[in-house]
């Protein structure tokens, strides 16, 4: 094995100390009857639910139903944030003018717009896009805005002393010098999305994750919503180690581009 492949064994080995040891303590209290069944079932039990929605089809439906309802969620917020992000960044006139605005409604958790967009979109599939959308727009346009900011004044300069036009500067000098930031916002964007979903699906919904950990709460089956709960996890780590991944590949492009 080459030493890059021995270090990535031994980073993922390090990575699964902690959760091994919580599932060793979890699995310790269960059997010695610490704490009833009905506030911490057995990781076993927890286990042979997840395996019961898996075998009905139910697991893998409401996650599709999930995943849909983010990525459309946060394709509109991701898209309309960097058009935003773009447009703070590059203009002092509408940082002025529309900074403080945007500031202002930043500040409002994406939970507190439900109660209005339920009178005005009703509790469909239209409401749930939406604070989704929300929820992603704001980090995308704060570090959108922060990146191209934070572009360093030579590389500008260069653009200058190199008579490039306002495009061809934005696209080969600033966009790329921003990149880090861009994607930093796109991660906690697709994080917003995915938290978001999930609340918007407990409060409204007859379908999704979010839904099952409801459903799960009103029969007092705590083991169905403790499998929904690993499930969020490792579908939403996975989900961002694919943008993780999307990051290092085009910054990797970049390296090796003229």
């Amino acid at each position: 094995m080459s030493r890059t492949g021995r270090r990535r064994v031994a980073t993922l080995t390090v990575g699964l100390l902690v959760p091994t040891v919580l599932l060793v303590v979890w699995s310790a209290v269960a059997a010695k009857g610490w704490l009833p069944d009905q506030l911490l079932p057995a990781p076993a039990a927890v286990w042979r639910a997840l395996l019961e929605n898996a075998a009905s089809g139910d697991l893998l439906s409401n996650t599709l139903i999930s995943l849909q309802r983010v990525g459309e969620g946060f394709a509109c917020g991701a898209l309309a944030g960097l058009g935003f992000g773009a447009l703070l960044g590059l203009s002092r006139t509408m940082r002025v003018l529309l900074d403080p605005c945007f500031l202002l409604l930043a500040q409002v958790p994406p939970l507190a717009w439900i109660p209005l967009l339920i009178l005005v979109l009703g509790i469909d599939e239209g409401m749930k896009v939406t604070v989704i959308a929300w929820a992603s727009f704001v980090p995308v346009v704060l570090n959108m805005a922060q990146g191209i900011r934070d572009v360093p004044a030579p590389l500008r300069e260069l653009g200058r002393v190199l008579t490039f036009d306002p495009w061809y500067t934005l696209t080969r000098i600033v966009l790329p010098a921003a990149v880090p930031s861009i994607f930093t916002g796109l991660r906690e964007g697709l994080a917003n999305a995915w938290q978001t979903m999930v609340a918007a699906e407990l409060f409204a919904s007859s379908e999704g994750l979010g839904y099952l950990i409801a459903y799960g709460r009103q029969l007092f089956q705590l083991d169905l919503v403790l499998a929904m709960v690993v499930v969020l996890g490792v579908v939403g780590l996975l989900v961002n180690g694919v943008l993780a991944l999307a990051e290092q590949r085009l910054l990797r492009w970049q390296a090796l581009a003229p």
